[in-house]
């Protein structure tokens, strides 16, 4: 048997939380379900004397929303897919969040590719490593002459 703070009655049936129930269970505060309500992300019932109630249909919206943001999608992206009920045009926007995730992880990779090229270098400066120079020639471009600190 639950307590009623956590959204379970006595006898087991779903009860709708307080606010402060719901982002406990999830770990969040309570600013963070209000901001999402205010995007249109939930929209909570509100009890007689105002209070927001969260069933059981908010708690999955919220678990969705964090899964979504784990997987880096902005709050905005997570309200386009939210609004449509066309799954093609959620799929859309999935492939262009794919296509932004991996110009990211490319940058990221050549990122990571500069600087093991620096830390792996037996010169002591790096600047003076043959592949550090041409790694950065090849960057500035054909015509024009690098210059790099002595």
């Amino acid at each position: 048997m639950k307590s009623r703070k956590h959204g379970t009655s006595v006898n087991g049936e779903d009860e709708a939380m307080s606010i402060g129930a719901a982002a406990e269970r999830f770990g969040l505060a309570t600013h963070v379900l209000r901001h999402w309500e205010a995007m249109g992300l939930l929209t909570p019932v509100r009890d007689a004397a105002g209070r927001r109630r969260y069933g059981t249909a908010d708690l999955t919206r919220v678990a969705v929303i964090l899964r979504a943001k784990e997987a880096g999608l902005s709050l905005d992206t997570i309200r386009s897919m939210a609004v449509t009920s066309d799954p093609s045009a959620r799929r859309d926007i999935l492939r262009a969040e794919a296509d932004s995730l991996r110009s990211r992880i490319a940058a990221a990779k050549a990122s990571l590719e500069l600087i093991e090229c620096a830390l792996d270098c037996d010169q002591e400066d790096f600047t003076q490593c043959a592949h550090f120079r041409q790694m950065v020639a090849e960057r500035v471009g054909p015509d024009s002459p690098v210059h790099l600190p002595v």
